[in-house]
C-alpha cells in the first residue's frame, strides 16, 4: 500500500504551488473526509476552502515531523509546521493528530489539536481559518 504521511501530504497542500489545493487534496485526502481542528469539524469542501485561503497567506515553510506512528489503518504524530507569511512574518505550529487511512493509503479522517509557538495573535486560528 501506497501511504500518505502529514508531511507530503502539507508540503504539496501549502508549499507545492505546482499543484493545485484540488490536485494535492485529491492526492492525499478521500472524498468522504473530514477533519476536526481545535474542536472544529470541516468537511472535504470546507477543508479545501481553508487550504486555498492559507496559500493565500504563505511564502514559504516547511513541515518537520517529531513522531509519527503507522498501526494498520491508523496514524498518529506530532509535527511542527513551519511558516514564513508573505508579510514577512513567522508563524510557528506544533500539532498533534490522530487520523484514519482509507484502504489506498490516503487520510479519511484526520483529528487534531494545534499549539501555536511563534506568531501574532491573529494566527492562533491560522490551523483552521477559512
Amino acid at each position: 500500500m501506497n501511504r500518505t504521511g502529514v508531511k507530503a501530504a502539507l508540503t504539496d497542500l501549502i508549499f507545492n504551488t505546482d499543484l493545485t489545493v484540488q490536485e494535492a487534496a485529491d492526492r492525499h485526502f478521500t472524498p468522504e473526509y473530514r477533519q476536526r481542528t481545535d474542536g472544529q469539524w470541516a468537511d472535504r469542501a470546507e477543508f479545501v476552502e481553508h487550504i486555498t485561503h492559507v496559500r493565500t497567506l504563505v511564502a514559504d515553510g516547511h513541515v518537520e515531523v517529531q513522531d509519527e506512528l503507522y498501526d494498520g489503518g491508523k496514524y498518529a504524530d506530532r509535527h511542527t509546521v513551519y511558516i514564513t507569511k508573505k508579510d514577512g512574518s513567522t508563524v510557528t505550529t506544533e500539532v498533534y493528530l490522530f487520523a484514519d487511512l482509507a484502504p489506498d493509503g490516503r487520510f479519511s479522517r484526520i483529528e487534531e489539536t494545534t499549539l501555536m509557538l511563534q506568531g501574532s495573535e491573529a494566527d492562533r486560528t491560522i490551523g483552521s481559518a477559512r
